[in-house]
This record gives structure tokens, sequence and C-alpha cells, in this order.
């Protein structure tokens, strides 16, 4: 696992009057205080990739349809420099990704209808002065290929 990293369990209650589940908490270590929660979205088969944040730590949940997630290490300092991590997130499976700063990290779409995605954010968005760096999906030198399981 990419060093700073953190995937959980999202435990979910049902009955018959539906389903319930705690998506963030502050107490949770496997989140952080958060300045923002934001709703993304991707339309089956869109891949959204690549950011990285210099500063700001991300947490994804999603909360609808199902999403293939990539991150790619290549902070010089990391213990896990180089490494490449693959992550399926969704109704099927409710967890919760804590993206640290300078992971590059992408999202796609893999199944049959919309996918809700959920990121909280420990900095708020600031629009003139973006904490963020984007690749193209395809045209870059991260060894990830949408196209592909991973494993």
């Amino acid at each position: 696992m990419i060093e700073g990293v953190r995937v959980s369990e999202i435990k979910v209650k049902a009955d018959e009057r539906g389903r319930l589940c705690e998506l963030f908490r502050k107490d949770d270590p496997d989140t952080v205080d958060f300045a923002q929660v934001h709703l993304t979205t991707l339309y089956p088969g869109v891949v959204k990739a690549w950011h990285r944040h210099r500063e700001k730590s991300d947490v994804i949940t999603v909360v609808s349809g199902m999403a293939r997630i990539g991150l790619y290490d290549d902070r010089r300092k990391s213990k896990t420099e180089g490494e490449v991590n693959e992550f399926y997130l969704g109704i099927h499976r409710p967890m919760r990704l804590l993206v640290p700063p300078g992971v590059w990290f992408g999202l796609k779409c893999v199944g049959p209808t919309e996918a809700l995605v959920l990121v909280l954010t420990d900095r708020l968005h600031q629009a003139k002065v973006p904490d963020e760096e984007t690749l193209d999906p395809e045209a870059n030198d991260i060894p990830f290929d949408w196209d592909l399981r991973q494993h």
C-alpha cells in the first residue's frame, strides 16, 4: 500500500426501512479534519484522471454506482515511490479511501450507471490558486492502464 494511503470499510446498518451508514466521522482515523465536501460524478466508462494535490488530502467514497480508483506514488522521499494501487469502491463495496498530498489519483466509472463520488478535503478549494496538478489519463508516465485490471 502506498505510504500515507488508508482504506477502510464503511459499516452499513440495514433493516426493513432501508440502510444507514456513517460516511465520515471526525473521530475516525481514516479521515481528516475537513474544510470542504464536494460531489463529483462519473458517467459509465468515463475516466477522470490524473490529479494530485501538493498540500491537500482527499477522502473519497462512492455512494452510488461503482468506481475503479487508481493511485500512483511518485513522491521522491516516499518509501513507496513508484508503487501503484487500485481500489474498487461503490454500492457493492462501501469503503473510504484517504489519499495523502502528492499522490496521483484517478477514477473510472465501471458500472452501468453514473457513479456519485463524495470527496472530503482538509483544505478549501481556491479557484485563483488551485492546489492541483493534472495529467492526461493516457499520455503520461504513470504505469496504470485504465482499460485493464492491474492484477
